[in-house]
């Protein structure tokens, strides 16, 4: 857990699981692989494993030590929905998001059919509380799919992270989407993404009056071509248009 994130639409990390597998090209050059594998085989690091699928149970409290209020990426080291963390666990995980509700808690996964039927199991006669936001990934126009499942899912915030944004996404479905977020690749063999690309998001979103934030270009590292698009940074957040929400 991170108290503090230098990732600009949260605050902190949660990770009571690590590790995953790649299932698309948005996992091509996976951040959170290419750090926990430099640690492989490192006697006693927390990534000794590297990028193993790891339970964590000791760091499934960790939110309730938290007393200030804060947005929370969870997982942001692996996906919650990744087929092989049992489903007993994963209704652990949102226990402890249930019980320290004072945050916001951000699930985002690219396994969104299986978001779905999880949320839909859980939260079968109401909506998941409000403070919980679930998101699926989006990297080019094939990976639109997954919004379909997103929509389905009985939650009251769903959002989009088109990032990385390695090819143009079409026109987007945002029926039921309250945020909307865009970001380029970063790293050693970064993708380079297109404007035109960017643009055509941020102005369906603003048709559509969904939050849209934009986080960086990306490049050899995630400041190399900042945040500006248009000559503006664009930081908003589902709160802004919650008659958008549901």
């Amino acid at each position: 857990m991170a108290d503090k994130s230098a990732i600009e639409w949260t605050d902190a990390t949660w990770n009571p699981v690590t590790g995953c597998a790649k299932i698309s090209p948005g996992c091509d050059n996976c951040y959170a692989a290419r750090f926990s594998e430099r640690f492989r085989g490192v006697p006693g690091h927390p990534f000794e494993t590297g990028f193993d699928l790891t339970l964590r149970p000791q760091r499934l409290l960790q939110p309730f030590e938290w007393k200030k209020p804060r947005m929370i990426f969870v997982n942001s080291m692996s996906d919650l929905f990744h087929k092989d963390i049992p489903a007993a666990y994963i209704s652990k995980v949102f226990e402890a998001m249930e019980g320290a509700d004072w945050h916001i808690y951000q699930i985002l996964t690219k396994r969104s059919s299986l978001l779905q039927k999880f949320v839909n199991q859980r939260y079968s006669v109401r909506p998941a509380p409000a403070h919980m936001w679930f998101g699926v990934s989006v990297e080019n126009e094939r990976a639109t799919s997954r919004i379909a499942h997103l929509q389905e899912a009985n939650a009251c915030i769903r959002f989009l992270s088109i990032e990385p944004l390695i090819a143009p996404v079409g026109k987007l479905n945002l029926k039921g989407i309250s945020w909307v977020i865009v970001g380029g690749e970063s790293g050693p063999h970064a993708r380079p993404m297109e404007e035109k690309w960017v643009i055509d998001i941020r102005n369906q979103c603003v048709r559509a009056r969904v939050a849209f934030f934009f986080k960086q270009w990306g490049g050899r590292n995630s400041k190399a071509g900042g945040r500006l698009l248009e000559g503006e940074e664009w930081n908003q957040f589902p709160m802004e248009f919650p008659t958008y929400a549901a």
